[in-house]
């Protein structure tokens, strides 16, 4: 019979996915959890932007409560001090003061889930401890990563985690699955508006668009700035809520995937558009990184492209090719990459971490 956790989550935002993907990681992540038997409560910080815009005020899988300031976390001693794990997010406000809180009051297992893990990095090498201060990471039990590879072992290494792990975001394939629609775009791409993914969107969206005047793109996501030159054969559209992202995908001939330039650079990073647009079943034009190829197969379930002249090729496939490398994508994201596995995922660590800390003990 499989054993029933009880799960305290601190993250950056479950209630609003308005410009960050924290939310749908969490929202899949715990949705599975909770499918799985588990108890979860989710505590984030009350912050204006994201109250403004909330699209998820009262989750069916989990508590949700709100807490304006550090302090206001003693409301949840007891829940933190008896959780089989506390899980600390990246990017949570004082991320510092949340982490030095619940290693001193947890008395179970304490994750830092790092869902930025190359921004981490970089931040902490640049004495920037935003959300999260180098003395804090030996005191978490799992250092849990958006990125895998090389990554893991400098972690360990250079920052003192105890045991660091690959927890890739995922898709929950019930809210993103293809949906009947019509052919609205040949390109598009899903994804808040970043200043380090701008001339990689430029070159593999923009100008395929300035030289395919008869093809339709489309860019959909918010904080882009008013000085850009769209084409005008790009459609924009300000803020697309995750309720709409399957059909927006289903509508698309291809989409693009572009990554953060530190995620570039660490390699093994994949974003949770990139499995969200492939559950859905639309072929995916990519940009290329270390270890991409240990997640899809190139060429038969994603395409990889450095110029605009091999996006334009890619748009000129037939329409057979173009089907069977979105199906095969599908097939690949259900096969590893969904919310389900992540949740067997962390289940495993969290079990295996709570059994070696009772040996310890004993």
């Amino acid at each position: 019979m499989r054993q029933r956790l009880r799960f305290v989550f601190l993250g950056l935002s479950l209630s609003s996915s308005w410009g960050n993907g924290h939310a749908t990681t969490y929202r899949a992540l715990l949705h599975a959890l909770a499918s799985r038997g588990h108890d979860i409560l989710f505590l984030e910080r009350e912050q204006p932007w994201y109250a403004e815009h909330r699209d998820m005020a009262r989750p069916d899988f989990c508590e949700l409560a709100f807490y304006r300031e550090v302090a206001e976390l003693d409301r949840w001693r007891e829940a933190i001090a008896t959780a089989d794990a506390v899980v600390v997010g990246s990017y949570v406000p004082e991320g510092v003061a949340v982490a030095e809180l619940v290693q001193q009051r947890a008395g179970g297992v304490v994750a830092f889930y790092d869902i930025d893990t190359p921004v981490t990095l970089a931040k902490l090498v640049a004495g920037d401890h935003e959300y999260l201060a180098p003395a804090a990471i030996p005191g978490f039990d799992l250092y849990l990563s958006f990125t895998g590879g090389p990554t893991l072992r400098r972690l360990e290494r250079q920052f003192g985690a105890r045991s660091a792990h690959a927890l890739y975001c995922s898709v929950d394939p019930r809210l993103y699955t293809a949906v009947e629609a019509a052919r609205r775009w040949d390109l598009g791409y899903l994804g808040t508006y970043s200043p380090d993914r701008q001339p990689v969107l430029d070159r593999l969206l923009l100008e395929p668009a300035r030289r395919a005047p008869r093809r339709r793109f489309v860019v959909a996501g918010p904080l882009y700035p008013a000085d850009i030159q769209w084409p005008e054969n790009v459609e924009r559209m300000e803020h697309l809520p995750p309720a709409e992202h399957a059909t927006f995908y289903s509508s698309l001939g291809w989409t693009l995937n572009v990554t953060r330039a530190d995620m570039v650079a660490a390699g093994h990073s994949p974003s949770v558009r990139l499995f969200e647009a492939a559950s859905c079943g639309v072929p995916i034009i990519s940009d290329p990184w270390d270890g991409l190829d240990t997640l899809f197969r190139l060429s038969r379930e994603i395409v990889i492209a450095h110029t605009p002249e091999q996006v334009l090729s890619a748009l000129a496939l037939p329409e057979q090719r173009r089907k069977a490398i979105g199906l095969a994508g599908r097939k690949r994201v259900l096969a590893e990459h969904t919310a389900a596995h992540r949740a067997r995922d962390l289940e495993r660590l969290v079990l295996e971490r709570a059994e070696r800390r009772a040996v310890a003990v004993a």
